[in-house]
């Protein structure tokens, strides 16, 4: 793989390898004996065993709300703490599905629309008059506003570079006046396509700190985090509960060159980037704001987690949504996230018709997230039996 290609897949981001294991002889196997802990252990277990990862947890909620949390490995070699449904990880772009989920509710309490352009939300910055004084926040939610996942001048390659050797995080250059310069002379390609982009939910989360008079991560602290009561949720691990026990984030497909296994340093997202990409998070926790996307007490809320899992771009595979993408499948459509940063990969599908969702959490980096969409698989075909 070239340089420049690794760092778009790098990071945060959609370009895992989910796949379904959609083979009718696992969902007839799983359907016969409905045995949820040797359909995770055979997916789950591999991963530790062969050196994949240290540890991982994999969090499962069933229709009837309750919750299942599998943990495999250790969470920290030097302490030898093992995984479990309260182990806090970062989440990387996992942070995108409760920041889509703030817009939604900010657009159904009135405080913003998706179809105004920047050039009304951001009035006093220079913007390119053809591209980004066009751009809409519907556009930013869905990775269709032409924006890139990030710019690439040669500072950032020198610092991805470097990353390869040492880890460090190469998106540390992308503050928002950085960004807001770049968008003055910003042009989209000239075929529309959905485009991952990191700095295209960076400045949706400024866009909605100027709506608000508050920061974005303030905002999905106060409308999401607490009124789900999440408290192994947040931007920053030392502002979390006493007590709290964190996961040692290792090397896996990336960094290219520290050998796998090894710890990597921790990745600091800027203010700009940090709802962006910058969350840490248990599987307990993201089980339950899945959950919030089914039920609720919390009637607004649900509403507009709900609004956000429906495809603007219909197509069978990799459909964006608000903050999701969705894979449509035979017998099944799944809506999902993924994140990748530093040490840690994470993985978190809904099957939003059966009303089950999984949460998979590994402190390595890996592309390969399958078992997520392998699980949700064949749960779908113990249920459909």
């Amino acid at each position: 793989m070239g340089l420049l290609a690794c760092a778009y897949l790098t990071a945060c981001g959609t370009l895992s390898k989910s796949q379904l294991d959609a083979s009718d002889a696992e969902k007839q196997r799983y359907a016969r004996r409905g045995d949820l802990q040797a359909e995770v252990d055979s997916l789950a277990q591999p991963l530790v065993t062969q050196g994949i990862t240290p540890g991982l947890v994999v969090g499962v909620l069933l229709p009837d709300g309750r919750k299942k949390f599998y943990g495999y490995g250790i969470a920290d070699k030097e302490t030898g703490a093992k995984p479990d449904g309260d182990t806090v990880f970062a989440i990387g772009s996992l942070s995108k599905g409760f920041l889509g989920g703030l817009a939604a509710l900010l657009v159904n309490e009135g405080a913003l629309s998706w179809n105004d352009p920047l050039i009304k939300l951001l009035p006093d910055e220079k913007l390119s008059e053809s591209a980004a004084q066009k751009i809409t926040p519907r556009q930013l939610a869905t990775h269709t506003s032409g924006l890139p996942r990030q710019p690439f001048p040669p500072k950032t390659l020198l610092y991805f570079i470097a990353y390869l050797f040492n880890g460090n995080n190469f998106y540390r250059q992308f503050e928002r006046s950085y960004i807001l310069d770049y968008l003055r002379d910003f042009e989209p390609p000239a075929t529309p396509e959905v485009i991952y982009s990191n700095i295209g939910y960076g400045i949706l989360g400024y866009v909605l700190e100027r709506r608000s008079g508050q920061s974005a991560a303030a905002l999905v602290t106060q409308k999401i985090i607490r009124p789900l009561s999440l408290t192994s949720t947040g931007y920053a691990f030392e502002h979390l509960p006493q007590g709290s026990v964190r996961a040692q984030g290792y090397a896996g497909d990336q960094p290219k060159f520290i050998r796998r296994g090894e710890p990597v340093p921790d990745w600091q997202f800027n203010d700009f980037l940090q709802s962006s990409a910058g969350m840490h998070s248990s599987a307990k926790d993201l089980l339950t704001f899945a959950s919030a996307h089914f039920k609720g007490n919390n009637d607004r809320l649900r509403t507009a987690l709900r609004s956000t899992l429906k495809p603007i771009w219909p197509r069978p595979a990799r459909a964006p949504a608000i903050g999701w993408v969705v894979d449509e499948f035979p017998r099944q459509k799944i809506t999902y996230q993924v994140g990748f940063v530093a040490g840690y990969s994470s993985y978190l599908g809904l099957d939003v018709e059966r009303r089950i969702a999984v949460a998979v959490l590994q402190n390595s980096f890996n592309f390969n997230d399958a078992v997520g969409h392998r699980l949700l698989n064949r749960m779908a075909g113990k249920k459909d039996s």
